[in-house]
């Protein structure tokens, strides 16, 4: 299961992750950390859902081989056979459970480790300043490109922060005024 999904993760990288795009590479494994947490979260249901039905087998078998004991004990050889066949049907199953159980813990041990190693990366990643702090060489070229047209970032925007300054004084004046109106009102009708 996990299997696919590592395959999935590292041709994602490798086919989308230019070499001098840090932050997408980030995102991309953070991304893949997810996913890989989901199916860890799927592998431990797997597993539960096996160690039930292995449970349930175990107390089927015991039956069997519970009522071959009593059917022994009566003279009916047909009855015996019968209980000897789910014994042994039932058996049969407990040990493809085990199986299938020890499979799927080996397979949720390699996954985890994985998972570990998907976190410590991601973690070494950001503490190393990799993931950048500013734009990405992709940001800056669609900002130039907007600027070329007359546009401008809000970030340099100082017309743009004045004449919202300008705005919000303007209101705080009129919620003022509003509140002083109100007031005058209530005490002139006192």
């Amino acid at each position: 299961m996990f299997e696919g999904l590592k395959a999935r993760l590292e041709k994602l990288l490798a086919d989308h992750t230019p070499p001098g795009d840090p932050r997408q590479r980030a995102a991309l494994l953070h991304s893949a950390l997810v996913e890989a947490k989901v199916a860890v979260s799927a592998m431990q249901d797997a597993l539960a859902a096996t160690e039930r039905n292995l449970a349930a087998e175990r107390k089927q078998l015991d039956d069997a081989e519970r009522r071959g004991r009593l059917a022994s004990q009566i003279p009916d050889p047909e009855t015996v056979q019968i209980a000897e066949q789910f014994a042994t049907r039932h058996r049969e199953r407990v040990q493809v459970l085990e199986k299938k159980l020890a499979v799927q813990r080996d397979e949720l041990a390699l996954t985890q480790r994985d998972v570990e190693q998907m976190r410590n990366e991601l973690r070494h990643f950001r503490q190393s300043g990799a993931s950048g702090s500013g734009p990405t060489p992709n940001q800056e070229a669609a900002w130039r490109d907007l600027e070329t047209a007359g546009g401008v970032r809000p970030d340099t925007d100082v017309e743009g922060e004045l004449l919202k300054s300008q705005l919000d004084r303007q209101q705080l004046d009129a919620a003022v005024q509003a509140q002083l109106d109100h007031l005058k009102k209530k005490l002139g009708k006192e």
